[in-house]
């Protein structure tokens, strides 16, 4: 498999996806400002999406993918029929689990809501009735996009990447429909329409993947639920790899339950949107290459292949650097035009907009750790090794809590950001050692010798960027189509001294893009 191509595949379509969140966020700044409204409907999503993260992005995928392909490509079974009988077995016990938590939290959405906030700060019982009411009406999304999930392995194991990277996009244009179509003067309201799109929005993924399962000649059946052996081995591995895969989604939960209960109104929706701008990068790059290496690394592995195999995690490891590190320069020294060009309108105003931007900054250190440690993860998955990754997930999950205890009343609404990227960095330092040590991941040559100049690269984008932010940040504030412009100019300068940098320090070569891209030959 040539992993630029099925990373641009992947990769593109999430792109797409965070591009569509990013103008529903700019509505939803511009529609519910910064505060009560904008807060509550935050915090509603942030269980869901938790879950979401967690399952259609980690923990479902990592335990049931390499399963489903020993079952798929075991030479004494029957191939796909094998892979689906254990998906039947999975769905059957999946689905009423899924329906039981559903109705548990519905009776119980007031404790949830309280632990999620811990109480949320200031806000009256009216206000903390409110926020529960958006709990309840956004909690379905957990299970119908959990089943998501299930079916998404299935394409996933097939090479049919594509579909479940464009389910996302169902979910931003709902969200956006709902803003557009049924905002009103209220922003409580606007926030409560919100809410019910998540669920819709929920229905929709669902039958997306179904119907490309479907068209694909997978046929699932739903049937009594049976603890066997191949279940109960699934449902021992989804666990562990749930913290391990989650653990920058747990802390950012105790980032907001924190900012919710120490914090003014308003600063859960500075994190928040600076979190947005952080998973950008994020999405197109960490969740693309997690989702393409697992079932690469697994079929290596299971022929045998460990050289391949560590061969294309050098190479992820490798143009994970080539995409992060500029990100990272952009996002630290540029943050404020391009916070004010998305989101400074409406009722968002220029104070907002500053906050967000320092949060960004205080986000962004962690980015190449957020994206590496969903390149690493993949060579633990595939040997079926999900207790290491959650052991060290605990440990970066104990230091982020005690970090953003540290932080939050001095740094504010910069504290628990930078006690998320921190440590999201002690999570990458444990896997990267360990892997080493027992000889599953070894930094070839070409790695060693692009790393740094890769970085230098991205130091003299990042000064070009940081000279200029100041220049173009009247006009990102501008109204009108000047905002637009101007940004669009900024991304390009970074752009433009990053590609010359890396030339220039030998970071890559021409004859590099053109391998990258390049289809492999039949057989």
């Amino acid at each position: 498999m040539n992993l630029g191509r099925a990373l641009g595949s992947v990769g593109g379509l999430t792109l797409a996806s965070r591009v569509l969140g990013l103008v529903r966020d700019a509505l939803g700044a511009r529609f519910l400002g910064a505060g009560l409204a904008s807060d509550a409907f935050l915090i509603a999503f942030r269980l869901p999406n938790m879950f979401r993260a967690l399952f259609a992005e980690g923990a479902f995928s990592a335990a049931f993918i390499p399963m489903f392909n020993r079952k798929v490509g075991d030479p004494e079974g029957r191939g796909l029929i094998d892979g689906i009988a254990f998906a039947d077995d999975a769905l059957s016990v999946l689905l009423p689990v899924l329906l039981a938590m559903t109705v548990l939290v519905e009776l119980f959405a007031w404790p949830v809501t309280w632990l999620l906030t811990f109480g949320y700060k200031d806000a009256s019982p009216e206000q903390f009735a409110f926020v529960v009411r958006l709990c309840r009406w956004t909690f379905p999304y957990l299970m119908l996009i959990s089943v998501v999930s299930l079916l998404g392995g299935i394409l996933n194991s097939m090479h049919r990447f594509w579909v479940n990277a464009a389910a996302p996009i169902l979910l931003n244009l709902t969200l956006i429909a709902a803003l557009l179509l049924f905002h009103t003067h209220d922003p409580l309201a606007t926030a409560r329409n919100q809410a019910i799109a998540v669920t819709v929005s929920g229905a929709l993924q669902l039958a997306w993947l179904w119907q490309n399962c479907r068209a694909n000649g997978v046929h699932l059946r739903f049937k009594r639920p049976r603890l066997n052996a191949d279940v109960r081995r699934l449902l021992a591995l989804i666990w562990p790899a749930a913290a391990g895969a989650g653990a920058v989604q747990i802390n950012l939960v105790i980032s907001t339950a924190l900012a919710a209960s120490l914090l003014p109104h308003g600063s859960v929706t500075y994190i928040y949107l600076a979190d947005r701008l952080n998973q950008l990068p994020l999405g197109l790059i960490g969740i693309g290459l997690g989702t393409v290496l697992l079932p690469t690394i697994s079929a290596q592995l299971g022929r045998g292949a460990e050289g391949e195999a560590m061969a294309t995690q050098n190479r992820g490891m490798e143009l994970a650097l080539f995409l992060t590190l500029p990100a990272t320069a952009a996002l630290v020294t540029a943050g404020v035009p391009i916070v004010a060009a998305l989101f400074q309108h409406g009722r968002f105003d220029p104070v907002a907009a500053s906050y967000t931007a320092q949060a960004l900054a205080a986000f962004s250190i962690g980015l190449p750790s957020y994206i590496l440690v969903k390149v690493l993860t993949p060579g633990y998955y595939a040997r079926a090794d999900t207790r290491t990754p959650v052991r060290y997930a605990t440990i970066s999950m104990v230091v982020n809590l005690v970090l953003n205890l540290a932080f939050v009343v001095p740094l504010r609404h910069m504290g628990p950001p930078l006690a998320t990227a921190l440590s999201s960095t002690v999570n990458l330092v444990l896997l990267y050692r360990t892997l080493v040590r027992r000889g599953q991941f070894v930094a070839d040559a070409q790695l060693r010798r692009r790393a740094w100049r890769l970085t230098a690269a991205s130091l003299l984008m990042g000064a070009a960027l940081w000279w200029s932010a100041d220049r173009f940040a009247p006009y990102t504030g501008a109204p009108g189509l000047e905002r637009w412009a101007a940004l669009a100019v900024l991304v390009a300068l970074g752009a433009g001294v990053y590609a010359v940098a890396c030339f220039l320090f030998g970071a890559i070569r021409p004859s590099d893009i053109r391998a990258l891209l390049r289809r492999p030959a039949k057989a």
